[in-house]
């Protein structure tokens, strides 16, 4: 693994670039402790996902997966108060026995937000909240730039065998709900767990459900750079080369997933405006036409994976493409987060990684 030089306070985000080999992935379980799966199932609640391949190819992933309505992953939006997900049947059924993530509104740093996974409860608050809801809590955000608002982040674990009315910390946290933390919110809700509840119990809420449908961009007449790897980065992966190859890939493909008009044949654009150029000489770029296949919503990591999963054992082993993700809570703190994951061509089994983190 290697990452660019360290950011500081001012520049939040870096990138992690990882060059690997994964195995054919089994269709029954994936693996979960080696990249790039892990790096996926790491991500919290993801919120785009974008599949860019040749347009060639897009009648095998039509036919195994787009024309599969099952695939397409569905949450809801909801509108609840903290206090009745920890009630009842809502907090039997789905926190302490099934698998939900939920993300309420609000923007990390401007103003309340909570969120629920693998049940666990976090809570970014302000200063006047945390010192009403009497928990315990610790500061959050980077140190440097908290200013005259700091923050506080106040975490919960709702599966612990303590989380029980009649506890005294789980009762402390129920009270803070009814006094503290009482207003309705509105929610984003997935099941990640197959099965539902019968009766289920957020129908009392009057949820509205949606469904990401995949949206496909194809004719995507695009100036295609070399993408293997250079056999320089091969023979001393430590090289400067493999930094230059991984920015300037990278650079090309969030421009494709834009379907920006300066990866096009042709483009002619005033060198004053920009003065991007696909990277490659004349000799070693080419023209394609590629596909964008995009699913937006509230989607579960691990929905993500299994797709990635899907996309390697219907595509020719030789054949490359470009999966990348982006966290939902990235996009509401405002900095970069996203995962790209590419399989050069004519390179079965190896893969690109690039992990664009901030701070929390």
């Amino acid at each position: 693994m290697f990452s660019f030089p360290k950011p500081s306070v001012y520049q939040t985000p870096k990138c992690l670039v990882t060059y690997g080999t994964m195995g054919h992935p089994n269709a029954h379980r994936l693996p979960t402790k080696t990249k790039p799966w892990n790096t996926l199932l790491a991500q919290d609640y993801v919120h785009n996902v974008d599949l860019i391949l040749p347009e060639s190819l897009l009648h095998l992933i039509k036919e195994k997966i787009l024309d599969d309505a099952a695939r397409s992953p569905r949450y809801h939006r909801v509108i609840m108060t903290l206090g009745q997900i920890l009630e009842g049947n809502f907090f039997t059924q789905y926190i302490k026995i099934g698998n939900i993530m939920m993300l309420s509104e609000g923007k990390i740093g401007a103003g309340n937000v909570f969120s629920i996974k693998d049940g666990q409860l976090t809570m970014y608050i302000d200063r006047e909240t945390y010192e009403r809801v009497g928990l315990v809590g610790k500061p959050h955000g980077v140190k440097g730039a908290r200013g005259s608002q700091p923050r506080w982040v106040v975490e919960y674990d709702l599966r612990s065998p303590s989380a029980l009315h009649g506890k005294k910390g789980f009762d402390r946290l129920v009270y803070a709900c009814k006094n503290a933390l009482n207003t309705p919110t509105t929610w984003l809700f997935c099941n990640v767990s197959e099965i539902a509840p019968d009766p289920d119990p957020i129908a009392q809420y009057y949820p509205t459900q949606y469904t990401s449908h995949p949206a496909l961009a194809t004719a995507l007449v695009t100036k295609v750079p070399p993408l293997g790897v250079p056999s320089a980065v091969l023979a001393d992966k430590a090289s400067q080369e493999l930094n230059e190859y991984a920015a300037d890939i990278y650079e090309w493909l969030s421009l494709v997933r834009l379907e920006s008009p300066r990866v096009k044949p042709g483009d002619d654009i005033d060198a004053y405006l920009s003065t991007y150029e696909v990277p490659g000489d004349c000799s070693e770029t080419s023209e394609d036409q590629l596909c964008k296949i995009s699913w937006r919503g509230f989607i579960p990591p691990s929905w993500a994976a299994n797709l990635l999963a899907g996309v390697v054992r219907t595509l020719p082993p030789k054949a490359w493409f470009s999966f990348s993700t982006t966290p939902f809570s990235r996009v509401a703190i405002g900095y970069g987060a996203d995962c790209t994951i590419m399989r050069p061509p004519s390179s079965p089994g190896e893969y690109v990684l690039w992990e664009i983190k901030g701070h929390e």
